[in-house]
């Protein structure tokens, strides 16, 4: 005979975070020296906005920040070495925006504090291209485009 569920079992709360959409059909987590600082600097440099986060440790790390850029989400975390998530610098890797107005949100990038590695271009395959790089050394692209 099958033992029923217990009421708790039954009104079990979900996790935090759960209520908050996850947007887009990719999905970023990076892994930064100070999270909570990136996404500060996200919601300057790209309009992000922050839709959770998990409150710091005694470290003043984070473990989870969810952040929505663009129509998309991305995720955020300190590194957590006991965790198996040593630091690390970001490599191999681009970070990639489409946008509609690239100028706006190049310069909105750059008077953050975006270091811009090549200036916006109009590429060979016919759209307009930037990349930076933001403080926490991730690699960023901006990709407009060209409608004619």
């Amino acid at each position: 005979m099958a033992k029923a569920k217990s009421a708790t079992a039954a009104k079990a709360e979900p996790a935090p975070g759960a209520d908050v959409p996850v947007l887009g059909g990719m999905v970023a987590y990076l892994n930064v020296d100070g999270a909570a600082k990136a996404a500060k600097f996200y919601e300057k440099a790209f309009g992000a906005k922050e839709v959770f986060r998990y409150p710091v440790d005694e470290k003043g790390r984070t473990m989870h920040i969810h952040l929505h850029i663009n129509g998309s989400s991305m995720m955020l975390s300190d590194f957590f070495p006991e965790h198996g998530y040593p630091a690390k610098p970001a490599e191999g890797f681009t970070m990639t925006l489409m946008v509609d107005d690239i100028q706006t949100w190049c310069k909105r990038a750059a008077d953050a504090g975006i270091t811009v590695t090549l200036p916006i271009e109009k590429m060979f395959w016919g759209d307009f291209y930037c990349q930076m790089r933001d403080p926490f050394g991730i690699l960023w692209a901006m990709n407009q485009p060209d409608k004619g």
